[in-house]
Order: C-alpha cells, then sequence, then structure tokens
C-alpha cells in the first residue's frame, strides 16, 4: 500500500464511523462515546499528514504510533458502542470494527 493509499483508508475510516456517530442515541452514555470517538477516528487521518512533514526518521516513527494508538483508541469505543448496543446499523459498525483492527 503506498501513502496515497494509506490516506484515503484513514480519511475513509473517519468519514464511516462520522455515519455511525450521527447515527447514535441522543444520551448521556451515546454523548460520552460520541465525543470521544469523533477526536480518535480523525486522528489518525491529520496525524498521518503530520508524517508527510517528520523532520527525522524518529519523528516519522513518533507521529505513525500516534496513528496507530488513535486507532486502537477508536477500536475499543467501536466495541464499547457495539456490545451496548448504541448503533442503528450493526454491518456499518462491523465493518469499521474490522478496518480499526
Amino acid at each position: 500500500m503506498n501513502r496515497k493509499e494509506l490516506e484515503d483508508r484513514l480519511i475513509d475510516f473517519a468519514v464511516t464511523t462520522a455515519e455511525i456517530i450521527r447515527e447514535m442515541p441522543n444520551d448521556k452514555f451515546a454523548n460520552h462515546l460520541a465525543n470521544q470517538l469523533v477526536r480518535s477516528c480523525t486522528s489518525p487521518a491529520l496525524n498521518y499528514g503530520e508524517t508527510q512533514g517528520a523532520e527525522s526518521t524518529k519523528d516519522f516513527i513518533h507521529k505513525m504510533s500516534v496513528v496507530l494508538k488513535e486507532l486502537r483508541e477508536s477500536l475499543i469505543c467501536l466495541i464499547i458502542i457495539k456490545r451496548s448496543g448504541s448503533y442503528q446499523s450493526e454491518d456499518i459498525v462491523k465493518r469499521t470494527i474490522a478496518e480499526s483492527n
């Protein structure tokens, strides 16, 4: 996979996850998860963009580790959403979990 393909996958992940967030119920628990997920699901694409301007190999590795960390955080949040039933479309949640893992 080249840079552009990875960037596109990360952007698609953020957009797909945004669909899940928009469908979540408006209650305290779901809002808490949605607020956390909106940050963690957009962060990988944004941080990957920063890797393109890394000042050194060490800086690049650090920025990529942040991308991975945010994807893992998103994965856990999506699993909590799935297990709690705080979603409308099970198929999209399953596909997004698979993509983040």
